[in-house]
């Protein structure tokens, strides 16, 4: 993390992070409805974009479609470079194919490709049907500091100045859950939220190898938890 980021954070949220990124989470499944009664049958889906926000990414067509284009220029180019390399770069790119694929299996095995573990009666599951009640917005910045794990939002939906609206919308107290990266091997974006019950929900980080990867990399937050319920 930058020192401008942490120095925000600071401003912004009132604590001195140890890491932090912003994160997405999956599609949630309609839960029972006496569970979802419980849980204050808020909202599992984020807002959508305002008008005023569809109307402005329309009117930046032209400049996506050049972005696009672009893209596609880059991709003819690298295939170019592909075929026209020698037999030691074509051995890595293989090599570097294999890596992926094997971390796209690993995903799948660990269930990271799922939002949770499934236990609609595990903590996981109570602090993910909370999830949209607390900020509509899409995504969640997620900080570690003094061992908590805080995510804070914009209290809505917002396009743009993502950082200079958000505040703590949730909190999980030091020993009540642990952040865990499951694939230290691979470059990836997923990470997991693991409570003291053993359930967890899964995060996309919104960088591959996110500040909070390089974090836990250095600082494995893979000790046990409390009992007490998060």
């Amino acid at each position: 993390m930058s020192r401008t980021t942490a120095r925000a954070i600071r401003i912004r949220l009132g604590v001195t992070p140890d890491a932090g990124s912003w994160c997405t989470i999956g599609k949630i499944p309609e839960p029972p409805s006496d569970v979802r009664e419980a849980a204050g049958a808020g909202a599992l889906r984020p807002a959508f974009m305002r008008p005023l926000n569809v109307l402005g990414l329309a009117l930046g067509g032209p400049f996506i479609l050049v972005l696009m284009l672009l893209a596609l220029i880059v991709t003819c180019g690298q295939a170019l470079n592909n075929w026209l390399a020698t037999g030691e770069e074509r051995e890595r790119a293989r090599a570097e194919d294999l890596d992926i694929t094997r971390r796209d299996e690993a995903i799948v095995e660990l269930g990271l490709d799922k939002t949770f573990d499934g236990d609609w009666n595990g903590a996981a599951a109570k602090f993910l049907l909370r999830w949209y009640s607390h900020s509509s917005h899409h995504q969640r910045f997620v900080v570690l500091s003094e061992g908590r794990i805080l995510l804070a939002a914009p209290p809505k939906r917002v396009s743009i100045r993502r950082e200079d609206r958000m505040r703590v919308v949730a909190e999980i107290p030091a020993g009540e859950a642990v952040l865990e990266d499951l694939l230290p091997a691979y470059g990836n974006n997923k990470l997991r939220i693991r409570f003291a019950d053993g359930s967890w929900l899964a995060l996309t980080t919104e960088e591959m190898r996110s500040d909070l990867h390089k974090y836990l990399m250095r600082h494995p937050q893979t000790g046990e938890v409390s009992s007490a319920e998060a």
